[in-house]
């Protein structure tokens, strides 16, 4: 296993060069022709495609160390403190979407909002396999081992605590990834190519929002 400071500073470096790409991104989608659809199109996959890739590099963090992913020291306590299981709840992209998407039909609405109860049923799911992951944090193994007591625990059994905990962690942590990206691509699935650049847009925006705000404060 790669030493914890080794792990958090490669992916602080990818990080940071990640939102670089991400503002990049930004300024060629507000600077698209709304009468252009197939480059519409193109970018907005882009996008997608990058967001896709952090997740991907989630996925390989979460492997090595799950805890970093968890409360991760490349984002301000500012930023840390909106996060939903390492990263922004899937609900808010329906709440941007609603927020930022012009011309919405009544049908792209009606879809919205089944959207929004698939997931906001799946958000309830994810949280309460957390919870249960936390709570095994109190069984006496766990107890034991905080406190350092002798007698009735061996190494293996603390071994396989702390393990069984990490896996936990890690399937909550991919469940709450998938959510999110499937989330996203059913909006997108719903929106038109200029109103899909509007949300992909509004969405890069609230992220660059949240982090110029917390380096400011």
């Amino acid at each position: 296993m790669f030493p914890q400071h080794n792990v958090q500073h490669s992916f602080h470096t990818f990080y940071e060069e990640w939102v670089l790409r991400q503002e990049n991104l930004l300024e060629q989608l507000l600077s698209l022709p709304d009468s252009d659809s197939e480059d519409q199109k193109r970018l907005s996959e882009q996008v997608l495609c990058h967001y896709q890739q952090y997740l991907e590099e989630k996925s390989k963090l979460a492997d090595v160390d799950v805890f970093l992913l968890l409360s991760p020291t490349w984002l301000s306590a500012y930023e840390r403190a909106l996060l939903w299981i390492g990263d922004y709840k899937p609900s808010l992209i329906l709440r941007l979407a609603a927020g930022a998407v012009e011309g919405l039909t009544s049908e792209q609405r009606e879809r919205l909002d089944r959207v929004r109860e698939e997931t906001g049923r799946a958000e309830r799911e994810v949280s309460e396999a957390m919870a249960s992951a936390q709570e095994s944090m109190a069984s006496p193994t766990m107890v034991g081992l905080v406190r350092m007591l002798d007698g009735g625990i061996t190494p293996r059994e603390v071994e396989s605590a702390i393990e069984g905990l990490k896996r936990a962690l890690i399937r909550v942590s991919q469940r709450a990834d998938e959510l999110r990206a499937s989330t996203m691509r059913k909006v997108v699935e719903i929106l038109s190519p200029p109103q899909t650049v509007q949300f992909l847009a509004a969405t890069i925006h609230f992220q660059m929002r949240v982090r110029r705000w917390s380096i400011s404060d």
